[in-house]
């Protein structure tokens, strides 16, 4: 079953603890400046008179620019600095203690590779897709995985496989809409711990084995000429129903015979011909042959 969108957002509660989970804070918040020890502080006093003696020249070194579609995420001695990412626009750090790393923050696409997959019916088939994720958390894009990109590919590969495993070759070619928002749904619910957002999840081709493509348009053909010679036997049996009601019509009416004759013969010699043959009634010949006695 579908899982509806608003179950795979998080809410902001959510997302800020799983940060502090990212940055592993292991006491309170409070006790969170105290986790660069003794030696660290030590060395981040160092850092920052270096930077004041060696001032307006370390000024240089010590501002970065993020632009509006980046965050990042700065390190001090390792560690994630507390408040999360930084930007955009102008952030600061100290020089030798600080490191930082930029996360592109817009939407990104990529194509799934065809995947050779076995669907419930035993028809093997290939499919391929898109994908559209963004990063929604800096920090847990950084710290929680190596690469949130390829790791993002490859589950997107293994999760059409596992989807379509399940499907019957029908499903596949009918149900593509319902196929993609099962997806779309559980690389959400996967990726939550990575700070990735799926937005769209789309199937592109499905391409099935040539001896199959000629089974079904056979199978289809056979089901167009059935169906075509069931209309036919229905037009005849309506045509026959009608010239029997036509000629119950007519013998209860000899002169409706006459005109049909008249109706016949109009309509041959419209048609240009040279040679008209009229039908004489019968009823006429009786008459002459009668009085002939």
């Amino acid at each position: 079953m579908h899982r509806p969108q608003e179950n795979s957002t998080k809410t902001p509660q959510q997302y800020s603890e799983l940060t502090i989970r990212a940055e592993g804070a292991a006491h309170s918040e409070g006790d969170a400046d105290t986790g660069l020890g003794v030696c660290g502080w030590i060395l981040v006093t160092f850092s920052f008179i270096f930077t004041l003696l060696t001032f307006p020249f370390s000024i240089w070194m010590c501002i970065k620019i993020v632009k509006e579609y980046e965050r990042a995420i700065i390190f001090r001695l390792g560690r994630i600095l507390k408040g999360g990412a930084k930007g955009p626009g102008l952030f600061f750090i100290l020089p030798c203690t600080d490191s930082f790393i930029k996360v592109d923050m817009r939407t990104i696409s990529f194509d799934i590779p065809p995947q050779e997959i076995l669907t419930k019916d035993s028809v093997t088939i290939n499919v391929d897709g898109v994908v559209y994720y963004r990063v929604q958390n800096a920090t847990l894009a950084v710290a929680n995985i190596t690469n949130a990109d390829s790791a993002t590919r490859l589950l997107a590969q293994t999760t059409l496989r596992n989807v379509l495993g399940t499907k019957n070759l029908s499903q596949i070619l009918s149900d593509r809409e319902e196929i993609a928002h099962n997806m779309q749904a559980t690389l959400d619910d996967a990726t939550d711990n990575w700070g990735i957002k799926v937005e769209r999840v789309e199937i592109k081709d499905v391409k099935l084995p040539i001896q199959l493509q000629r089974a079904m348009a056979a199978e289809a053909e056979a089901a167009r000429e059935a169906r075509a010679k069931v209309i036919a036997a229905e037009g005849e049996m309506n045509a026959s129903r009608a010239l029997k009601e036509a000629s119950m019509v007519i013998t209860e009416s000899p002169a409706a015979l006459q005109l049909r004759y008249l109706q016949t013969l109009n309509t041959i010699a419209a048609e240009k011909n040279s040679t008209i043959v009229f039908p004489l009634p019968i009823d006429m010949l009786q008459g002459i042959l009668g009085a002939k006695r």
